[in-house]
């Protein structure tokens, strides 16, 4: 009897870990370093997109979930592995937006009504010429 307990239990043990990885999170969120600021950021881990919530006061009630969905530069990306930084800037309410498999980066923020973001930017190993200590930034910028 106790064999076939624990038989099952091994068995229920084995399936519930190989699904483990088809259970792994879509999104990841991060507050914004804003310390006077009670805004989560959330990312979709394989698109890029991101959006923001926020608590608000509401007369009457316990107050409401205000969110702000994706605009410019914060929609859909090309699939990657997007995940979100917050920087130690205590007065900064946008987080970067990385893409862990290219290095590209993007700066998000709330802006009128919804989040956007700056376009994505890497920094390459060359230097400027002429300068020494000056790393080269490609990515969308243009002159």
């Amino acid at each position: 009897m106790f064999r076939r307990i624990l038989i099952r239990a091994l068995a229920a043990g084995i399936l519930s870990a190989s699904a483990a990885p088809a259970l792994a999170s879509a999104f990841d969120f991060v507050p914004a370093p804003q310390t006077d600021l009670n805004r989560v950021y959330r990312i979709d881990k394989v698109t890029g997109a991101v959006s923001s919530c926020q608590y608000g006061l509401k007369e009457g009630t316990v107050g409401i979930t205000l969110c702000f969905g994706p605009g410019e530069g914060a929609k859909a990306q090309e699939p990657g592995e997007y995940g979100l930084i917050a920087s130690r800037h205590e007065r900064e309410g946008g987080v970067f937006r990385v893409n862990h498999r290219t290095g590209e980066m993007s700066v998000c923020y709330v802006f009128e009504e919804q989040v956007v973001c700056t376009p994505p930017e890497t920094v390459t190993a060359t230097v400027a010429e002429g300068d020494g200590d000056t790393p080269q930034v490609t990515g969308s910028t243009s002159d």
